[in-house]
């Protein structure tokens, strides 16, 4: 058990050092202001119409950070302080989240993956923490339950990895916009690229983890299988 703590303590002060400075970054860049002074919903709504896209309606949300893009809906959801606000951090936000519907009007195939995905996830995550914790209790009696324990967890896991190009592709989209549309000059495009790379690395650290903490519970599941 000592070495399944180790990993999570390891994984869980990168994540913690990680998110420290992305809140560091987007602090430091909420202060920064773009040159045509446009706030994170102008940004948004031309990004999509730039897209030929249409349909898809930018809203406020409550929260901090919480920005996200819902496609049962069609909407870019934009925290308040992203919403409102004409920073080089809310410039990057909007148009990060723009990506994502980029990504779904032109069918892009790892988003099509991870949204095929999310109702394996949802119901994985309900379920799997209980059904490895009786797991790795009986897993010299009864280890066929660590083991689907094990298969609901690769499930997340493969999600995590499945999220990885989806979230590096909408940000790849949104700094070539911002470039190309001169929402940023030179000096605020490579903020703004800064930004999104940190907020990129949590999706790295996460999907990591959760692969070292799979390999963890298979080799649980083998130490027991053999006793």
């Amino acid at each position: 058990m000592l070495i399944g703590y180790v990993i999570f303590g390891v994984f869980a002060l990168i994540s913690w050092l990680i998110s420290n400075n992305l809140k560091s970054k987007f602090e430091r860049y909420s202060k920064i202001r773009v040159p045509n002074g446009m706030t994170g919903k102008d940004v948004a709504e031309r990004m999509l119409r730039d897209s030929g896209i249409y349909d898809v309606t930018v809203i406020s949300t409550n929260g901090h950070l919480t920005d996200h893009y819902n496609p049962l809906t069609k909407t870019v959801n934009l925290s308040e302080n992203v919403y409102g606000s004409n920073s080089v951090a809310a410039a990057a936000i909007a148009a990060h989240e723009c990506g994502h519907a980029v990504q779904h009007a032109f069918a892009y195939t790892p988003l099509k993956m991870r949204s095929a995905l999310v109702p394996v996830v949802s119901f994985a995550s309900n379920w799997m923490q209980w059904i490895l914790l009786g797991g790795i209790i009986f897993v010299n009696s009864f280890p066929q339950l660590l083991l689907a324990g094990i298969v609901l967890f690769a499930t997340t896991t493969l999600f995590s990895f499945v999220t990885l190009p989806v979230e590096i592709d909408a940000s790849r989209r949104a700094l070539a916009w911002l470039n190309g549309a001169g929402i940023t000059n030179y000096e605020t495009h490579e903020q703004a690229k800064d930004a999104l790379k940190t907020a990129a690395y949590t999706y790295v650290v996460a999907a990591l983890g959760s692969l070292a903490t799979l390999v963890y519970y298979i080799m649980i599941f083998l130490g027991g299988s053999r006793r």
